[in-house]
């Protein structure tokens, strides 16, 4: 008989693609997950993993048992939602910002899903402001993103380190004004840089993160934005520039009122989760 734990643990490490991360998304040492596939392989009696030092492939026993287990864990789930009666009917519809729409939080989002076999979930991704607004219509029952000096109420997620971010080219005399990308919300970016004393135009408004390092890379704005999305190609800009610092970016979880709050518990500690694996 497999043990469940043993399985759930090989699913996590082939779909994560290494150890470290599997580990945060069971919330298990690097070593236990390790001391699990060493016990499943044991019990197989076959490497299930070929492994070097940059990264790991299913062995051929390894694909089969990969079948196996997801089907097992598949029954599992629905066994228990079955016998514990879930109350989560209908659909739960999430609005994210668009730089977490990866894998991981997807797959997260999937194995909550998976828990209760009454639940549809319905993703919309989008800049903040324009989920929020999509929210307050009715027509989204979370959003998870950040917001620039909002009163909006939120629970607390994560920060984040906010920097003027350009193009990686040689940097010679900053244009003036200076030419920015920027979402079309209400942000603190213009202001501080006023107080500065430094002119400034809105050389491109995006409604994407993608449009605002396009913008970026290309020298054609400076963008404001968190420091985990400066890429390659950018450099980051700041006070030997003659630019005024930004605050940290708040990144926070917004529910509807009339959300079920039972819903709305359990999806949150999934999107907690998920954070937590994310600021490592």
């Amino acid at each position: 008989m497999f043990d469940a734990l043993l399985l759930k643990t090989f699913v996590a490490v082939v779909d994560e693609g290494g150890f470290s991360r599997a580990a945060a998304r069971l919330h298990l040492t690097q070593s236990a997950v390790s001391g699990h596939l060493r016990r499943l392989e044991e019990q197989v009696g076959k490497p299930l993993l070929t492994r070097t030092t940059r990264s790991q492939q299913l062995t051929a026993d390894g694909e089969r048992l990969m079948a196996y287990a997801r089907g097992i864990l598949a029954l599992n789930r629905d066994a228990w939602a079955e016998l514990t009666r879930s109350a989560f009917q209908g659909s739960l519809r999430i609005g994210v910002s668009e730089e977490f729409a990866e894998a991981r939080l997807l797959r997260e989002l999937q194995a909550f899903a998976a828990d209760y076999p009454g639940m549809q979930l319905n993703v919309q991704v989008s800049i903040p402001g324009s989920l929020l607004t999509l929210m307050k219509q009715g027509e989204l029952d979370v959003v998870v993103g950040s917001l620039c000096e909002s009163s909006e109420p939120g629970l607390a997620l994560w920060q984040e380190p906010l920097v003027w971010a350009w193009s990686a080219q040689p940097l010679g005399i900053l244009p003036t004004p200076l030419p920015l990308a920027l979402f079309p919300e209400p942000c603190p970016y213009r202001e501080a840089l006023a107080q500065a004393g430094i002119p400034q135009r809105t050389a491109m408004l995006c409604t994407s993160y993608a449009a605002l390092q396009a913008a970026a890379l290309a020298g054609f704005a400076i963008a404001p934005m968190t420091r985990s999305q400066v890429s390659q190609g950018l450099t980051v800009l700041g006070a030997e520039h003659g630019l005024p610092p930004l605050p940290d970016a708040e990144f926070r979880l917004f529910s509807a009122p009339e959300a079920d709050p039972l819903i709305i518990e359990a999806i949150t500690r999934v999107i907690v989760r998920y954070g937590a694996t994310r600021r490592h």
